[in-house]
């Protein structure tokens, strides 16, 4: 059996697991980005949420809203995930910055079929991201974090596939 390692962080921080220093550093290299991520898509959510315009305006307005806190409530998962298996997590606006791969958008006017096929390739990508976690997670036995985001891309494919479907009906 492995002996219980402190956590990779500063001492103060430190969290006792079982997991090795690699393990913890491979869970929390592969978790911080979809963090970082998530706050960058829960704001364009928002973005999109408080500048619609147009015939869709009601349902879109509601949909986004629905989507936005989703993402928010993912945040708070993974971060306290990374804080249990021993690393730290996103700081700042500035960390989110450096580690997010999902575009901001500050277009000043985007029509309102535009925000959702931009919110759906969003959400696609951020969906391959989490199966990779995923992997890294179960290859670096850490199975709790894996199904945490396992049920995280669950609901990361349903808004894509709401997304979608309002793109097929509108063509």
């Amino acid at each position: 059996m492995k002996s219980i390692v402190k956590s990779i962080s500063a001492p103060e921080l430190a969290t006792v697991t079982d997991l090795n220093q690699i393990e913890q550093r491979a869970v929390t290299e592969a978790v911080n980005p979809l963090i970082a991520d998530a706050f960058a898509l829960y704001v364009k959510t928002k973005n999109f949420h408080w500048h619609l315009y147009g015939p869709a305006f009601r349902d879109y307005h509601l949909l986004f809203d629905e989507h936005a806190d989703a993402l928010l409530e993912s945040v708070d998962v993974m971060a306290e995930r990374v804080r249990r298996v021993g690393g730290t997590t996103i700081r700042s606006i500035s960390h989110i910055g450096k580690l997010q791969t999902i575009e901001d958008d500050n277009d000043e006017l985007v029509p309102s079929n535009e925000m959702v096929e931009r919110l759906m390739k969003d959400n696609a990508m951020m969906a391959k991201a989490l199966r990779n976690a995923v992997d890294v997670c179960e290859n670096h036995r850490d199975s709790a974090t894996a199904n945490q985001l396992q049920d995280i891309l669950d609901k990361t494919e349903r808004r894509k596939w709401f997304l979608f479907e309002i793109l097929q009906g509108n063509r």
